[in-house]
């Protein structure tokens, strides 16, 4: 609704002359004239409210855009070089490509198949996933038991854990943690232990201060370079987006 009001604004002071801005100066009588200049105006060209709506978006998408690079510029040491995520796709990779992600998220859930297309039909892109646990308990005991898994189990197992933990359904339980574990013949009591350790609770913590950095408040949003894609983005987008930043 907003933009609404600042598009018929802007009509108005694009259309009428510009004597007639002038509102403070104008009599009760021209005030009355005026607005309902500005009401017949609209009602006899309404195409013209929503032809503005769009071109205030549009700067806006184009302002955030704008922020975001800046945004992305002063994390990059966090974003792309920290020594607790896990890097998967090709690590030598020309185009770098963050995930924040919630093991709970449905637009996660979605997400997940999309960049593994993206991984195997590029083949030229390093990936980072960043746990960020916000959508309540069990997303937080999912990545503090994906987090443990990589601390003692290493990195193999870790992707074969978020695979798993990105398709599980039902609640997180202890029992359903155990299931998970035991069917990759994992260590599964020390992990079990592990997940309320100081080393795990450091990288969630970490990663939340990242994401209030970067103004990241859902999931999934990704970072690929210098621009950030805050939503769900289809693996042709996202190459496209990639050829775009190779040919800058």
């Amino acid at each position: 609704m907003k933009n609404w009001l600042i598009a018929a604004a802007a009509v108005t002071a694009l259309t009428l002359p510009a004597h007639s801005l002038d509102v403070d100066g104008m009599s009760d009588a021209e005030r009355e004239a005026f607005r309902a200049e500005i009401r017949q105006y609209l009602l006899e060209n309404p195409e013209v409210i929503m032809e503005a709506v769009a071109v205030l978006e549009q700067r806006e998408a184009e302002q955030q855009a704008q922020a975001d690079v800046a945004l992305v510029a002063a994390n990059e040491e966090a974003l792309f070089e920290d020594t607790h995520s896990w890097v998967g796709g090709n690590p030598n990779g020309d185009i770098t490509l963050v995930e924040f992600i919630d093991y709970r998220c449905g637009f996660c859930r979605r997400a997940h198949p999309e960049i593994e297309n993206l991984l195997e039909t590029d083949g030229n892109i390093r990936l980072i996933v960043k746990e960020f646990p916000i959508l309540g308990e069990d997303s937080v005991t999912a990545s503090r038991f994906a987090i443990a898994v990589k601390q003692l189990a290493g990195n193999e197992n870790y992707k074969a854990v978020h695979d798993a933990l990105i398709a599980l359904p039902g609640e997180v339980s202890e029992p359903a943690l155990r299931r998970l574990s035991d069917a990759f013949d994992l260590p599964t009591d020390d992990i079990l232990a592990h997940m309320e350790s100081d080393d795990v609770t450091e990288v969630i913590a970490s990663n939340h201060a990242l994401a209030q950095r970067l103004r990241i408040s859902g999931t999934p949003t990704f970072v690929m370079q210098t621009q950030m894609l805050r939503g769900f983005v289809p693996a042709d987008d996202m190459l496209a987006i990639a050829e775009d930043l190779r040919s800058e």
